[in-house]
């Protein structure tokens, strides 16, 4: 029997700075970066067009660690820095895997990444090289959520891929209530009404007017980011309102 082939065309894979922590309490593990890139990698050869979007709670949180030290706004364009720092390792990461790769600022630094544009980024796309989009949408007050779901929608991406440590959505804190339910589908006004925390609300809101499916699974799981573009109920999926 031949195995499944992709659901999706082009996606955009958004991914914690945590993640990218490893074993370690800051900064980052290379050993787990390879690994997610060695999964991303595995999907780039499926044909399907990915773009990546990198979070900095790793090296800095802008809107919790600004406020007593530095003023919010500052915090962010620092937490904003961060992910490109992110972006570049992943980059490296990528390429030793043999993987075309762009990075995209939304912040202007010319000698490390280009600026980003959006017909260059959906040429990118079409030309088989991950892009990688890096600071954030460029301004503070928005995080990295924000900047995943609008970049999903103008480069044009099927779905917006969420990746987390716990296998999907959950009425509350599996951590702290095993008895917790996950959902399997949700659609975006349950997920604003029960606060879920899937995502900012500022981005479920981008998603919600404009149609933009989520996918929240477990990336720590060995084949997950396969199974999820094959179309394999990995996690939970937010949608529109059914009809």
């Amino acid at each position: 029997m031949s195995k499944p082939g992709p659901k999706y065309k082009r996606i955009v894979l958004k991914i914690s700075g945590e993640a990218l922590l490893g074993g370690e309490a800051f900064g980052l593990d290379f050993s787990e970066v390879k690994k997610i890139a060695d999964e991303v990698a595995e999907v780039r050869k499926m044909g399907i067009e990915v773009a990546l979007v990198i979070g900095g709670g790793n090296i800095f949180r802008g809107a919790m660690d600004s406020g007593s030290s530095v003023e919010r706004a500052t915090g962010d364009y620092m937490g904003m820095i961060g992910t490109v720092i992110n972006a570049l390792a992943f980059q490296s990461a990528l390429e030793m895997q043999g993987v075309p790769t762009r990075v995209q600022s939304a912040i202007g630094m010319s000698q490390i990444a280009e600026p980003y544009i959006r017909r260059k980024a959906i040429r990118h796309l079409e030309k088989d090289r991950v892009v990688i989009f890096a600071a954030g949408t460029g301004n503070p007050f928005f995080t990295t959520d924000t900047a995943a779901a609008l970049r999903a929608m103008e480069i044009g991406a099927d779905i917006l891929m969420k990746a987390t440590k716990v296998d999907g959505v959950y009425s509350e804190d599996p951590m702290v209530n095993p008895d917790a339910q996950r959902y399997e589908t949700l659609t975006y006004q349950e997920v604003l009404e029960k606060r879920l925390g899937v995502m900012d609300a500022t981005a479920i809101a981008l998603c919600m007017d404009n149609g933009m499916s989520i996918m929240v699974f477990n990336l720590q799981k060995r084949g997950n980011m396969l199974k999820a573009v094959q179309g394999e109920p990995v996690g939970t999926t937010v949608v529109g309102e059914e009809t």
